[in-house]
């Protein structure tokens, strides 16, 4: 009987012993990947930076309510917004406040409060969006057009201009445009079976070419004194006709992209170490760029849908970003989005401000992006990851 329980006491030592190895092992790997994590990623951000970009946001969204053809000064912004803050609240639980200044409450709350919230929006979407299409496709030159969204949409928009469609109905063709083409990207690349991120870009460029010449095709039917002129304006970008039903018609699309985008960050870190060890570590890399690529399809429309071609945020703002706080896209994906919509806002104000005559947002985006793109590139090149 004893020699019995010494048997099974040395056989329950030899498994202890053998997890205790392999558990050795795992914390090595762990470290590891740790270390190789620490070495792409770098250190951690400083908190007063993490302060400094919520912070320069929120003065640059206060300047942009004041300036414009009817300026507001600061005191007059804040009482107009308790004023009509407290006359919604009060609608709704049965309390009749009255508006104190009826020009002042149709300036803030009509015309710039919703103009303001989808720059930021839009801002913030073309940013991330670019900054998930880099990590997946670990390119830095790649922005959200790359799978043909934007041409996709523009088709679809256009398409609604030259048949004189009610606005709601040329957002929604312009939104399902970009998921057609983008699908059909997808759908391209199944027949490049040695590569997926090749047969993706190779299905995307195909994709915009097609669409590019749908678009210079409606364009060539278009009446030249009539639609012609609204199609290429619509083309350019802007946000000179965006009202209160435009942030609604957005708001649920982009909080779904947005959160999408935000919970697949910490696998955009490990495909950067490449697909075989993000497998190994059990990481569905098929599924991660499907959703990747849903997600920023899905912000890439609604921005195209409701502001035209709005161009070089996508590409310029994620490098900016990197340069500020690093790779780490737990980091880096709600950086951008804060910087693309400063940025947006800037350019906006811009726009609003430069000329008597308000200048397309894409002609602008486009003129300030490349020499930026150029100075961050140069200098953030070496270490991009």
């Amino acid at each position: 009987m004893s020699a019995k329980v010494r048997k099974e006491g040395t056989s329950l030592e030899s498994v202890s012993q053998d997890t205790g190895e392999l558990l050795d092992e795992v914390r090595i790997e762990t470290d590891d990947v740790r270390s190789k994590a620490n070495a792409v990623f770098g250190s951690k951000v400083p908190l007063w930076l993490k302060i400094a970009i919520p912070i320069a946001l929120i003065a640059i969204f206060v300047v942009s309510f004041s300036v414009g053809r009817f300026p507001i000064s600061p005191g007059e912004l804040v009482k107009t917004l308790s004023n009509g803050i407290a006359h919604h609240v009060g609608a709704l639980f049965g309390n009749d406040i009255p508006i104190a200044d009826e020009r002042m409450y149709t300036v803030v709350f009509k015309i710039r409060l919703p103009r303001v919230l989808v720059v930021i929006l839009t801002g913030a979407a073309l940013a991330v969006s670019g900054a998930s299409y880099q990590g997946m496709f670990k390119n830095p030159l790649v922005s959200p057009d790359l799978l043909g969204a934007s041409a996709g949409a523009s088709v679809g928009a256009c398409l609604g201009l030259l048949l004189n469609m009610p606005t709601i109905v040329i957002q929604l063709w312009a939104f399902v445009g970009g998921l057609t083409a983008v699908g059909m990207a997808v759908w391209l690349n199944k027949f490049v079976k040695y590569d997926a991120t090749l047969g993706l870009v190779l299905g995307g460029i195909l994709v915009s070419t097609l669409f590019q010449s749908g678009m210079s095709l409606i364009k060539f039917m278009a009446d030249g004194d009539d639609k012609l002129p609204s199609i290429t304006f619509w083309l350019m970008g802007s946000f000179s006709s965006i009202n209160s039903r435009d942030f609604w018609l957005i708001l649920l699309p982009m909080a779904v992209g947005f959160a999408l985008l935000l919970l697949e960050c910490w696998k955009l870190n490990v495909l950067s170490f490449g697909d075989e060890e993000a497998r190994s570590m059990g990481i569905n890399t098929a599924r991660t760029r499907l959703i990747v690529i849903f997600a920023s399809t899905l912000l890439t429309s609604v921005t195209v849908a409701v502001a035209g071609i709005v161009g070089w945020i996508g590409l310029v703002i994620p490098h900016l970003a990197r340069a500020l706080v690093g790779p780490n896209y737990r980091v880096l994906l709600p950086t951008s989005m804060f910087v693309g919509s400063g940025f947006l806002l800037i350019v906006d104000d811009i726009a609003r401000l430069l000329t008597t005559v308000e200048i397309p947002i894409g002609i602008l985006t486009a003129i300030l992006g490349v020499p930026f793109f150029v100075f961050i590139f140069k200098r953030n090149m070496k270490g991009w990851s």
